[in-house]
């Protein structure tokens, strides 16, 4: 299986990052190909709604989505790694998924496999209430087919994560596909 994952941390180093250097380790041990995108540190211009595309054509706007577009299309499974920020998705990541629009009937269907890969500080049991139900939407609308979370509570520094089971969750979630 072909998988991509989205990374939306602008910490190479943080905790989501050290989350998706294990999951792809799993994922590698179980004969998987693996592309990342990074789209924190990447060139991509917000969406600005102008819908020339028509929800399936070109875009008005040329930057590194024009390759990330035909990656994510050769793809079987999209995974979204990120930080938790204010409750939902970094906006790095979130610009990436708003220009999934020029492609949003190829990806429907498509029928992509999905997982989710995030961290956060906090540890309330509410935490990833809000970024789980935009996923679940992600998922409802663009048909993918969801096959696992990490929900990495009490992770707000790389060391908290290292010594949490997170890591040994993602490659297990990984290794599993």
């Amino acid at each position: 299986m072909r998988i991509v994952v989205l990374k939306g941390s602008p910490n190479r180093e943080g905790s989501t990052n050290l989350l998706v250097k294990n999951f792809i380790n799993g994922a590698k041990e179980a004969g998987h190909t693996i592309d990342e995108i990074d789209a924190a540190h990447a060139d991509i211009s917000p969406c600005i709604g102008c819908i020339h595309c028509g929800y399936e054509g070109e875009c008005v706007l040329h930057d590194d989505m024009d390759e990330f577009r035909q990656t994510i299309l050769k793809a079987d499974m999209l995974v979204f790694a990120t930080p938790l920020y204010y409750y939902g998705m970094s906006a790095q990541l979130k610009i990436l998924i708003d220009r999934f629009c020029s492609r949003n009937f190829s990806i429907q269907q498509k029928h992509f496999k999905s997982a989710l890969l995030t961290v956060a500080y906090n540890s309330d049991d509410w935490t990833f209430d809000a970024l789980e139900s935009h996923y679940d939407t992600l998922i409802r609308y663009l048909n993918l087919e969801d096959k696992g979370r990490i929900l990495g509570y009490g992770c707000g520094t790389p060391s908290m994560t290292k010594f949490s089971d997170y890591p040994k969750k993602a490659y297990e979630l990984g290794k599993s596909l």
